[in-house]
């Protein structure tokens, strides 16, 4: 039996938490869609062409309305490692065996960029099997590069880049963590989240603050999930940081989009004074301004995409935000019907919001089921 046929084994996820689930990934997809067809334009340039608001729709960019990038397809293969991850119990084993799964999940997404991995990769589970995730959307060099690059699963990157592309990928960490503390106390689960998210970071960019940057946000997104409120998220993050070599930028320019938020939602003009999000800690201040500011998702995205700099990474972590705080009912449905790979995503945040429930384990029996999630997310 293929995997779709057992439709009857997905597991429906309890309906609070899949509405931040679904709402945390799809809303990355939409700002990353809204943002793609201006990521290179100047705010002028982008006001020039879409009139004195902006970009406020979804237009043309890679053939079609709704495109999403490397941002969502990096973001979905996150999530698969993690979920590959849980069934192979790598947990026991500490990050590092977390890691070296998910960069084999990278890996393979590498492929369907047509690069190739230094060593032989597992073509096998669902995602991989999408066709649609088989293409080019100006995916990152450094990324690219270092996952050229590794020698083996696992390893960090020989570079010192601090790109968003840490940040961008990273919200299937902070989902992922949630569930797996369940019922753990808010410090650990931001202890936990941070660490993670900053050693999968690693496995593409050296720079500490890239990696700090990437695990305060996905401990940002798992309190969040947790139904804490977006503010003191992020002063439970903050708190936290110190216990982290390198931490400093990170942390001011958290305070920096604090500050700037305080005064309510700003003006386009104003997003760049906290930088252009083509560097992780900038892209993290930026989508946190949105997120903190902005009364809905709507306003918080458009925000977030409208200004000098990397418009569909700072929309999609700020869509991660926002989704993940309102959940998907609040973003519109013009967008959501819209979205490319609506049903893969909807998939992944469900996978990921029920996996603690999976019938899997060393003392389970097999069975149908179990069999099905081992098919859907093989163990390496």
């Amino acid at each position: 039996m293929s995997v779709t046929d057992l439709p009857s084994m997905r597991r429906e996820p309890p309906a609070a938490l899949k509405q931040r689930y679904r709402g945390c990934l799809a809303g990355g997809a939409v700002g990353d869609a809204l943002g793609a067809p201006v990521e290179f334009m100047s705010l002028a340039e982008i006001r020039a062409l879409f009139g004195p608001a902006g970009i406020t729709e979804f237009t043309t960019a890679f053939g079609r309305k709704g495109a999403i990038t490397d941002d969502t397809q990096m973001t979905l293969f996150t999530g698969e490692g993690l979920l590959r991850a849980h069934v192979a119990g790598a947990g026991r084993g500490g990050n590092a065996a977390i890691a070296a799964i998910v960069a084999n999940a990278y890996a393979r997404w590498l492929v369907t960029q047509g690069r190739s991995p230094a060593g032989a990769i597992d073509r096998d589970g669902w995602l991989f099997s999408v066709g649609e995730l088989h293409v080019e959307r100006v995916p990152g060099v450094t990324c690219l590069s270092a996952l050229e690059e590794a020698t083996r699963p696992g390893e960090r990157a020989r570079n010192d880049s601090k790109g968003c592309g840490t940040i961008m990928r990273s919200a299937p960490v902070g989902l992922w963590c949630a569930r797996q503390e369940e019922g753990a106390s808010d410090a650990r689960l931001v202890r936990h989240a941070l660490d993670l998210g900053s050693e999968l970071a690693g496995l593409t960019h050296g720079h500490p603050t890239g990696r700090i940057a990437a695990g305060a946000f996905a401990a940002i997104i798992a309190l969040v999930v947790r139904d804490v409120a977006l503010p003191a998220a992020v002063a439970r993050v903050k708190a936290s940081l110190p216990r982290y070599s390198g931490y400093a930028e990170t942390l001011a320019a958290m305070s920096r989009a604090e500050a700037l938020a305080a005064q309510g939602v700003p003006e386009a003009e104003a997003v760049v004074t906290l930088g252009e999000g083509w560097v992780a800690e900038e892209a993290l201040a930026i989508a946190l301004l949105c997120a903190l500011a902005a009364p809905d998702y709507e306003t918080g995205v458009r925000l977030a995409v409208n200004h000098d700099g990397d418009s569909d990474s700072t929309a999609a972590i700020a869509g991660n935000l926002l989704g993940a705080m309102h959940g998907i009912d609040a973003i519109p449905r013009r967008w959501l019907i819209g979205i490319e790979l609506k049903r893969v995503i909807t998939e992944m945040a469900d996978d990921l919001a029920t996996f603690v429930d999976w019938p899997i384990g060393e003392f389970v029996p097999d069975s149908d089921e179990a069999d099905y999630w081992k098919r859907r997310y093989p163990g390496r």
